[in-house]
């Protein structure tokens, strides 16, 4: 009996388990994608290798989490393409607390099927960033500018601005609201504040936009966000999808060689560093034909740096202040103008490595400390290969006719009475009042225009 009582409790415990074992076999797994800084052509790269992946594996969710600061309205918009374009819903989570999807990450964040933030986020200030100086305003009185600062309670400025400025800028802005406006009616969430987070650089944190309708969940970690989707049901394409996250495998899609690469030639830093190795390079090569490897080493950097430029927001106008300043520092070696050249060279350098990318977006400017420190290894550089240059114009000629007097010769050929002698490479004719014989070594006394007159070097002539 105690037997047949330890089988059936057995047997019970089974059968108690069995539907867990095989929801969790069932279950098909999500996909982790992490983007963090600046959004910029590796971002956009990586999300549409992330997705593709995702497809690959099976996902039934994609969960982007999102910590950016802003980035480059292209790769913005690439990056919600491949959303919108995506076979498999896409939840969009603002994590882990103290992140934030400001600018550029609110546009992606609406754009997602699902939102969500973890407490202690904070997402909008959507407003484009202009990419040159704006048109002086005139002032407000300081009641109104106090009263703009303040806002109300929602992140709702109390006077708009973004209508302001000149037409480039109202169309940018427009432009931008539409956009966003788009996605929210889109995903059915609070259009009129995307259109604020534009118009007025609104920002919420994540409770007010849980609150205003803005995102959908409140999730501390990713795991706790797919408990909250599990039997959630999300339009994708006009039909129904049902999720089953409960217990569902997590796999994280991590940034491959290609997306790596890809992230450090677009560094502004790296892309000026690469540029100025590439030229210097190049330089090397040709005032050194056949070094191979100075050459070799400078058209890879440069094409690289050419690549990443190609990519950012480049203002040519200082990409040809880099180029012109590098000219005139090679130029002050050749040219004796006393340091005009190269200073003016380095000035040119500097303006134009400052305004080489054409944005104020955060994580896209160049330090000052970099163009300094290139700056100021150019000119060492230039003013070493000018004391190269200089020593070696101040060195006595070592050839020349007048150079042939006590130097060694070798007796080539003898032909009845003439003797031909082999001197530094060349061959003389020569007379001596000795005979000669051939391969014999022969002292230089002097030169009658184009004959050597020579004595054998056991003659002892003077």
């Amino acid at each position: 009996m105690k037997r047949v009582l330890l089988l059936k409790i057995f047997m019970a415990i089974v059968l108690a388990a069995l539907p867990s074992v095989a929801i969790t076999a069932n279950t098909r797994p999500v996909t982790v994608i992490t983007l963090t800084g600046a959004i910029g052509p590796a971002a956009a790269d990586y999300m549409q290798h992330g997705v593709a992946r995702a497809i690959q594996d099976g996902s039934q969710l994609v969960v982007l989490t999102i910590d950016t600061p802003g980035g480059l309205d292209s790769a913005m918009r690439s990056i919600i393409k491949t959303i919108l374009a995506a076979p498999l819903p896409i939840a969009c989570h603002v994590a882990p607390g103290g992140a934030r999807a400001a600018s550029a990450g609110t546009y992606i964040l609406y754009a997602c099927h699902i939102a969500a933030m973890a407490p202690g986020t904070n997402l909008g200030a959507a407003t484009p960033v202009e990419l040159h100086a704006p048109l002086a305003e005139p002032e407000k009185p300081a009641g109104q500018q106090q009263k703009k600062n303040n806002g109300d309670q929602t992140g709702r400025a109390s006077a708009p601005d973004g209508d302001a400025g000149s037409p480039s800028r109202q169309k940018q802005v427009n432009d931008a609201a539409a956009y966003i406006r788009g996605l929210a009616q889109l995903r059915g969430r609070n259009a009129d504040w995307a259109e604020r987070a534009v118009r007025e650089a609104a920002s919420l944190p994540a409770e007010d936009a849980l609150r205003l309708g803005v995102i959908d969940y409140l999730a501390a970690d990713t795991p706790a966000l797919l408990t909250q989707l599990d039997g959630r049901e999300v339009r994708l394409a006009g039909q129904a999808v049902h999720l089953r996250t409960a217990g569902a495998p997590l796999l994280a899609h991590q940034p491959d060689w290609r997306t790596k690469i890809l992230a450090t030639i677009t560094d502004p830093s790296i892309a000026l560093l690469l540029m100025t190795i590439g030229i210097y390079g190049l330089l090397f090569e040709f005032m050194s034909p056949g070094a191979v490897l100075p050459g070799v080493l400078g058209g890879i950097c440069l094409l690289l740096a050419l690549y990443g430029l190609q990519l950012l927001p480049v203002n040519y106008a200082g990409l040809a202040l880099i180029l012109l300043g590098l000219a005139f520092m090679v130029a002050e070696v050749f040219l004796p103008s006393f340091g005009a050249l190269g200073l003016g060279g380095i000035a040119a350098f500097v303006a134009g490595a400052l305004i080489l990318i054409d944005t104020d977006l955060p994580g896209f400017g160049i330090p000052l400390a970099l163009v300094i420190t290139l700056a100021l290894l150019s000119a060492l550089l230039i003013a070493a290969i000018a004391g190269v240059a200089l020593k070696t114009h101040r060195r006595n000629r070592v050839g020349g006719l007048d150079d042939m007097r006590d130097g060694i010769a070798e007796v080539v050929d003898i032909d009845n009475d003439e003797s031909w002698v082999r001197l530094g490479g060349e061959t003389w004719r020569a007379v001596s009042r000795q005979p000669l014989q051939r391969r014999q070594k022969v002292r230089v006394l002097g030169r009658h225009g184009l004959v050597l007159e020579v004595a054998p070097l056991d003659a002892g002539a003077s």
